[in-house]
Formats: C-alpha cells, sequence, structure tokens
C-alpha cells in the first residue's frame, strides 16, 4: 500500500516490514515478532517468509546454511524510513513445505556470549575491561562504562576461590557479565552489534503518555503484599575475618498510610564473603527489585518505535492511583496480515511512584 503521488499528508500510519538474512533483503517477509526485555536476557524474535519471493534466498540459504544473521525493521511511513527492532543470529529453521512457508526463530547477538563457556577467574582486571575483552571476543562494539575495583576485591580477595570455581565449569560469559554488572550496580544488554555495560539508567524524562482511549487492551494488576512496609534483610559472614553479620533495607511508608494488618513483609537473602557495605547496597538492590513489582499494567496498543525496555511510560486517565509513572519491562511488537502492527507492553513500579525508585533515593526516606 502506498500514498498517491500528490498526497502531501504526514501523518498516515503506513506499516512495513523488512527482514534481511547475512545483510541482504528477503522478499516475502510476511510476519515478525520482535521481544524485547530488561531482564538480563537476550531479547528474541520470530518470522514467517514465503518461499520463492525472489530467486535468492530460496531453499538453499535456510536448508544448507550453518550462520545466518538476521535483522526485523519496521516502518511506520510505507518504507520511507526503518527503524531496526533486532540483530541476531537464528537458532531454529522450520520449513512448511505444504504451506510454502519458513519459519525463522532466533536471539539477539547475546546469543554468542550465553553460549560460551568460560573458566578464567580475571581475578586482577576490572569489571569494565573484562567486559571489553568479552566484546572483542564477539566481534562486538563496546559501549562499557570504565570501573576501578578488581573483581578480586568484590570478596576481599576471595572471588577465585568463592565465585569462579565452584562454578567454572558451568558459567558462561554472559553469567559473568551479569555478576558483575550486579556487583557494579550496573545494566547489561546487546542492542545491534553493541555491548552495552553502564550504570543501570534512572530515567527522569516519560518517553510516552497513555490513556485507555488510545489502547486496545488495558489491565491493571496491584500486589496488596507488596504494598505493605517490606523489609529486605541480608545475612552474610566472612570466612576470612571468621564473623557474621545482618544488614537490613526497609520501606518507609507515607507518614499518613494505613498498615494493613499491621504486618511487615519480610525477605531475607543469605549471601557468603560479603563486607558490611556490599550486604547493604545488596539488600537495598533487592528491596528496590521487589517495590517495583507493586503495581503492574499490561496494556495492549498499535505499534510504536519509540519505546524500549529502559524507558518510562505514563498511564492517565483511569481516574484511580494506578494513574502514575511506570518502568517498562517487557515489549511484544507483532507485525501480520491479520491484525497488522501492534504491541503488548508489560510495566511496573511502586506506589512511591518514580522519584522513589533510584539508588540515590536510598538514603532519603525510602528505606532506613
Amino acid at each position: 500500500m502506498a500514498l498517491p503521488l500528490n498526497d502531501t499528508r504526514t501523518d498516515v500510519r503506513i506499516p512495513w516490514l523488512r527482514v534481511t538474512a547475512n545483510g541482504q533483503v528477503v522478499v516475502g517477509a510476511i510476519e515478525a515478532e520482535v521481544v524485547s526485555n530488561n531482564h538480563y536476557a537476550a531479547d528474541r524474535f520470530s518470522t514467517s517468509i514465503a518461499i520463492g519471493g525472489d530467486a535468492w534466498p530460496g531453499l538453499g540459504l535456510w536448508a544448507n546454511e550453518a550462520d545466518i544473521l538476521l535483522e526485523i525493521q519496521f516502518s511506520l511511513d510505507g518504507g520511507i524510513s526503518y527503524t531496526s527492532l533486532i540483530q541476531g543470529a537464528v537458532d531454529n529453521v522450520t520449513i512448511d513445505f505444504s504451506l510454502g512457508l519458513v519459519h525463522l526463530e532466533g536471539r539477539d547477538m547475546a546469543a554468542s556470549l550465553i553460549e560460551t563457556r568460560t573458566q578464567e577467574t580475571f581475578s586482577n582486571q576490572t569489571a569494565s575491561e573484562i567486559a571489553t575483552l568479552l566484546a572483542s571476543r564477539h566481534n562486538l562494539n563496546p559501549q562499557i562504562s570504565a570501573t576501578t575495583t578488581p573483581v578480586g576485591r568484590y570478596y576481599e580477595n576471595e572471588y577465585n576461590s568463592v565465585t569462579l570455581d565452584q562454578f567454572s565449569h558451568a558459567t558462561t560469559e554472559w553469567d559473568l557479565l551479569v555478576f558483575l554488572a550486579r556487583q557494579e550496580g550496573f545494566d547489561v544488554f546487546v542492542q545491534g552489534e553493541t555491548l552495552h555495560f553502564q550504570p543501570a539508567a534512572q530515567p527522569a524524562d516519560i518517553a510516552i503518555s497513555l490513556r485507555p482511549e488510545e489502547m486496545i487492551d488495558l489491565k491493571m494488576e496491584r500486589s496488596l503484599t507488596l504494598a505493605r512496609d517490606i523489609e529486605v534483610v541480608v545475612k552474610s559472614w566472612n570466612s576470612r575475618k571468621n564473623s557474621a553479620f545482618i544488614q537490613r533495607a526497609t520501606t518507609t511508608r507515607h507518614a499518613g498510610a494505613k498498615k494493613r494488618l499491621g504486618r511487615i513483609q519480610q525477605y531475607i537473602f543469605v549471601q557468603p564473603n560479603l563486607i558490611p557495605d556490599a550486604a547493604l547496597k545488596l539488600a537495598q538492590r533487592k528491596l528496590a527489585e521487589l517495590t517495583r513489582h507493586e503495581r503492574t499494567i499490561e496494556v495492549t496498543m498499535a505499534g510504536e518505535l519509540d519505546l524500549t525496555p529502559r524507558s518510562v511510560l505514563m498511564l492517565e486517565g483511569t481516574g484511580s492511583d494506578f494513574d502514575q509513572a511506570y518502568f517498562v519491562d517487557v515489549i511484544e511488537r507483532r507485525f501480520g496480515p491479520d491484525h497488522g502492527f501492534i504491541q503488548h507492553i508489560r510495566a511496573k513500579n511502586t506506589s512511591l511512584g518514580l522519584e522513589r525508585t533510584s539508588a540515590a533515593d536510598f538514603a532519603d526516606g525510602l528505606v532506613s
């Protein structure tokens, strides 16, 4: 579908799909799904392509090629400009010969890190140096924020014996990066051909505002368990110093709020060989993760290309306390002949509000 040549409207929505395989456009792409997440995990894709749309690739590529790098792009202006939503290796090929279709499934380029085992200790290197090294091994562009702490000091020089040795035969490079990111309070993800290893963003700007009348579907959920005061307890011991200790982080609700049933919900985590400061940071991080699940919304709407799993959206117009900011958790975008271009979003936040979710706010009343 295209506009007449003399039509100068710029507000017309004309979704198009484009798929490339090993850098070459594949004619015959019918439908696609891209699932983007904020879970220290690879994004996923699937697509269906008509066989014989043109001479290339035919069945040869799908039946014989060992490595297929796929990119899925969407356009909202009839193919004038495209936005790449995911790039990654195909994991599975299914050829439905009777229907003349090939179905492809895969993950973004974090997949190569996920599938690579490591037994290295890296004890004298920093987290950012390790991330840069691993990026280069997989031909990824490093977008790495510098860190200064040698990883051997995470457990007061017991990192090698306590951490990697017990997992040395099962740890993947991705597991290692996630561990390092958590120790530094970082985020780690792959976007396109770039490995991002950087401080976890606390976005201040609302990427998009939504009202019920603009959505296809809206579901809202609230956990009353997480709406209570919450205490996170981290218990640890230091085998080197032969001592044990406990650190706590607790939510502080508004002074006028009712304490339902008068109980504090307690969560206990046991982590060996931490120092007190690291245990406190772990308690604070776990508290933030738990409270952010208090309110969740699930939105189905027309597809767009601006939101990412690290965006913030604002819900308005419900006439309830659900009208607030939410952190995007998962975005599932689908393009197909039956439903056009739609997306499903899951987002979450605490009733304490957006301003109470950053790590800096732990010292300003969120926890004690």
